[in-house]
């Protein structure tokens, strides 16, 4: 058995492989996200398979690909009479073909398809050689099953079919993916003992793998094996361990592996900055992102929807909302959305930082309605809190207008909220709006929160004595002493 005896660690069986490993011409960058990965796997066995297809013809290749459009747009029920259709086409002839439809469904994420295609393929009297079981491998690595893509490849190695170093890779590269890095190192000692070169793409799946689970120390240790050996590291293998040590609230490691890939000519790309903004997110430092935004303009690196996403999530966290606001400007400029909670969170921070900064009003009603054209749900305590502002702001209409949208589409007003619209109605002589929404208020809310005195001195000053005295009633049934008396006599003002 191949594990029946002690053996080194992971990382030094890794290690050792590397003083024989050889570049292979798999170069393209090769970890991070699953959907990566794998479409630069099918892309590999793309150009593999083109030698086997090559005497197709142009028609059968427009067959596949009209089929395949009705796959990806069409219901459940025409995809399957569609595949069925081209499953009695007697055209396909040879597994060459078979391995191209079947690659192409799991490409494009139809497994369904893909899985009855599989399951037909003895019907068809086809033989399924080493691409056919490489494409089961990635099936089940994109359906989220290593397990499964591991049974695979068991039988693959039991009955002599060679698994090449892409399939081996994406396999590791899942079981990382989920925190199982036993069960990584053990396909890639599987890669050594069938003679299967790995790649610098093999290395940087182990190197996030070992990040993912938090043994960061050990992934440096692996890169510097690597940087030993004939292999070189690639800008992803210096992103996997900065994010590894952004993770753990080393920030400052990570830039000093940045500074050692820019002198070694690598390019850092957005993914590379991005888990520095992360880092700097964790250590409650989110403004130093404007000077990380900066270097990366500085070396024409363009930031992505996750640069700016994570910075402004950042900011947002740690209450920095006006920065919040300048870098939410420029995701729009941008063309790139905001998602729903950010502008929440952005629009809840503008209402506060307004009640000092009357200014911000302005951006408290863009956001209101930016939100709104986008069909945005706006969270209940936003509702509140823009009402809260444009009423404080002496935008009354705007705030009642608010207020009603709020009431009509089922959220209960809070009763600061409520409060704070009958005093601002009451400032400007509203009192019949005050009042209406009074009689909204007074009924099931807590007594003390309610604004009689505003009530009743505005009643007063309009010489309505009979309504300040049910107001003054109202209050002391609820067991509330209002400081305010119902005037006695009419107050009469002279011009």
């Amino acid at each position: 058995m191949l594990f029946s005896q002690p053996s080194p660690s992971p990382t030094h069986r890794a290690s050792t492989l590397l003083h024989r490993a050889q570049l292979s011409s798999l170069n393209a960058p090769f970890f991070f996200t699953t959907n990566s990965n794998h479409r630069r796997i099918f892309h590999l066995f793309a150009i593999t398979e083109k030698h086997h297809l090559y005497g197709h013809t142009t028609s059968r290749k427009l067959q596949v690909q009209d089929f395949l459009q009705t796959a990806v747009t069409a219901r459940a029920s025409v995809k399957h009479q569609a595949l069925e259709k081209f499953q009695r086409n007697e055209e396909r002839q040879t597994i060459s073909e078979f391995n191209h439809l079947l690659m192409s469904l799991v490409s494009a994420d139809e497994f369904e398809l893909a899985s009855n295609l599989k399951s037909n393929l003895s019907s068809f009297g086809l033989i399924p050689n080493d691409w056919t079981y490489s494409i089961f491998v990635n099936f089940y690595c994109k359906k989220n099953d290593p397990t499964e893509a591991k049974s695979v490849l068991d039988y693959m190695l039991e009955n002599g079919f060679e698994p090449n170093v892409a399939t081996l890779t994406t396999l590791i590269n899942t079981f990382c993916e989920n925190g199982r890095l036993q069960d990584a190192f053990k396909v890639f000692d599987i890669m050594s003992s069938i003679g299967c070169e790995p790649t610098i793409n093999t290395y940087n799946c182990l190197l996030k793998g070992l990040c993912y689970v938090g043994r960061v120390e050990e992934a440096y240790d692996l890169m510097g094996s690597i940087k030993k050996s004939s292999m070189k590291p690639d800008i992803y293998t210096y992103t996997a361990v900065m994010d590894g040590f952004c993770k753990v609230g080393r920030i400052h490691e990570a830039f000093e592996l940045l500074f050692e890939a820019i002198e070694m000519k690598l390019s850092p790309n957005a993914v590379t900055y991005n888990t520095l903004f992360n880092g700097y997110f964790k250590e409650g430092r989110p403004l130093r992102g404007f000077g990380l935004l900066r270097r990366m303009r500085e070396r024409e690196c363009k930031p992505d929807y996750v640069t700016y996403s994570t910075f402004l999530h950042g900011l947002l966290k740690w209450g920095k909302i006006k920065a919040a606001l300048s870098i939410y400007k420029e995701m729009i400029e941008t063309g790139y959305r905001v998602d729903e909670r950010m502008m929440n969170t952005l629009l809840r921070g503008l209402c506060r930082w307004s009640r000092e900064e009357k200014e911000l009003l302005k951006d408290v009603r863009n956001v209101f309605e930016e939100m709104r054209q986008r069909n945005y749900t706006v969270c209940p305590d936003a509702y509140d809190l823009v009402v809260e502002a444009l009423c404080s702001g002496r935008e009354m209409e705007k705030g009642f207008e608010i207020l009603n949208e709020m009431i009509t589409i089922g959220y209960s007003p809070k009763t600061f909220t409520f409060n704070i619209v009958i005093k601002s109605l009451c400032a400007i002589g509203e009192v019949d709006r005050a009042l209406a929404i009074f009689k909204l208020m007074h009924k099931n809310r807590d007594p003390r929160g309610i604004p009689f005195n505003a009530l009743i001195n505005q009643l007063n000053r309009k010489g309505r004595l009979l309504e300040a005295r049910l107001v003054y009633a109202i209050a002391l049934k609820r067991g509330v002493v209002p400081k305010s008396k119902p005037s006695k006599y009419l107050i009469v003002h002279h011009k």
